[in-house]
């Protein structure tokens, strides 16, 4: 019998070939740009899934990559089976202990809502499109970080098919070094099929977004460097230089114009929260002004970021501490008249919680970083071989005095080089994960890493 055959007969969900007039709907990742080619897709519906699929394809020295949102799908999958996660998508919510069950295939926005319900939230990132379990396993920076840390450090367990076939739990007394591996680990130790996350008490925060106009961007920039250095761990801001379109779609006075604008996220008293705010709003006049009481359940709107697939590229890293020197290079290189294909470059201010690992440990690299620097490009797939990565080393050159040695695997991308991915954890991280991995996919059954 063929693996697609034996594949058939052995899950309940369903398995695909490329003559199948799903299969390219089935491996679609939200980066369109993306374009998978697996041998089989197989979308899982259970833990027994998950394991029958490790079995089946370990007999046949097959690999197997697994694919929720696609959100990070930087490098297209060409051979062996791509499992989806997007069925696995149930969420419950224990309010008495504030732990949320998460399937596999949930994004942020279904556990956002099931837990605003009693009052809680979970630390997410940006985007609430993004799938949960891909997201944490990476560790995850988001608009609450200075407060509760990376993502990953709320994570408290995880169920785990590995390449034995065998569907485990990793958590801090069951397979704590996989639990270890698992915040901040990424990839290469089998189908995670859900986790559970601690919830927190938050049912509103202060924050929102700012937005001015061209003549405002370098004071306001300059402000707010200098003002991130004073914020109390409460306090997440990040500001971008956008390039907006001349569409309908963006507020009249900023069609067609280089922009700034300043996120800020306050958990605590909302007043305090503005007082903290004040020096932003006095150092310019803002076109768009957003900031305010929102419910936690809203956090997505700080941000704001898209919701539909479509095309993407992008290179992020991290940032030591910032000066006014960085600030005239930053503004040299990406302020306004300068001709750059990136639609918007964003920095995030680290700091606060995202210093201190979970007393257990995690694998997250990257806790050493005051800020992150990311670039998004205009949404050209014809740019993205060439054109992007050469505007981007060049954008990045001057910047060099700030650039840190370290990042963190969710901002260097899908599938980095081997610098870049290396770069991605302390060295001694790293050897300790590549220990993890033989012991628990002694095969590689589940690629991981740079190929070059």
């Amino acid at each position: 019998m063929t693996l697609i055959g034996e594949l058939r007969r052995r899950l309940n969900g369903p398995v695909f070939g490329p003559a199948d007039t799903d299969f390219a709907i089935e491996i679609a990742a939200w980066n369109t740009a993306t374009l998978h080619t697996p041998d089989i897709a197989v979308g899982l519906t259970s833990e027994r899934d998950a394991a029958e699929l490790v079995r089946t394809a370990a007999a046949a020295a097959t690999p197997i990559r697994v694919l929720a949102t696609g959100h990070g799908s930087a490098t297209p999958v060409t051979d062996g089976i791509l499992a989806t996660t997007t069925r696995l998508d149930t969420v419950t919510i224990d309010a008495v202990n504030r732990i949320a069950h998460v399937g596999a295939g949930c994004c942020w926005d279904q556990v956002i809502a099931a837990a605003a319900e009693h009052g809680l939230a979970p630390i997410t990132g940006s985007s609430d499109t993004v799938g949960c379990v891909g997201y944490t396993l990476g560790g995850g920076l988001g608009p609450l970080a200075r407060t509760y840390g990376f993502s990953s450090d709320w994570a408290r367990r995880f169920r785990i098919a590995i390449a034995s076939g065998d569907v485990v739990t990793a958590d801090a007394t069951e397979n704590p070094d996989l639990f270890w591996a698992l915040r901040g680990g990424k990839g290469g130790f089998g189908i995670v099929t859900s986790m559970e996350v601690e919830l927190v008490e938050l049912r509103t925060i202060y924050g929102g977004s700012v937005i001015f106009d061209t003549a405002d961007l370098a004071g306001v920039l300059t402000t707010w460097t200098e003002w991130t250095k004073t914020l109390p761990d409460a306090a997440t801001t990040s500001v971008v230089v956008l390039r907006l379109p001349p569409l309908d779609v963006v507020p009249e006075p900023l069609r067609g114009k280089t922009a700034l604008s300043v996120r800020f996220a306050y958990v605590g008293d909302p007043e305090q929260g503005a007082r903290v705010f004040e020096p932003i709003r006095a150092a310019g006049t803002a076109v768009v002004d957003s900031v305010g009481v929102l419910p936690a359940s809203e956090i997505a709107m700080i941000h704001n970021d898209p919701k539909d697939p479509g095309v993407a590229w992008d290179r992020g890293l991290l940032l030591n501490e910032l000066d006014a020197e960085y600030v005239t290079a930053f503004l040299d290189v990406a302020g306004p008249g300068q001709e750059i294909p990136f639609v918007a470059v964003e920095m995030r201010h680290l700091g606060g919680a995202t210093r201190r690992d979970v007393p257990e440990g995690s694998a997250v690299g990257g806790r050493d970083g005051a800020y992150t620097l990311f670039l998004a490009g205009v949404p050209d797939p014809r740019l993205f071989s060439r054109v992007l990565p050469e505007a981007a080393d060049a954008l990045l050159k001057p910047l060099r005095p700030w650039i840190s040695g370290h990042n963190t695997i969710n901002l260097a991308g899908g599938s980095p080089d081997r610098a870049t991915y290396e770069a991605s954890w302390p060295a001694e991280t790293r050897a300790r994960l590549e220990k993890v991995r033989a012991v628990y996919d002694p095969h590689a059954l589940f690629p991981y890493g740079p190929s070059n």
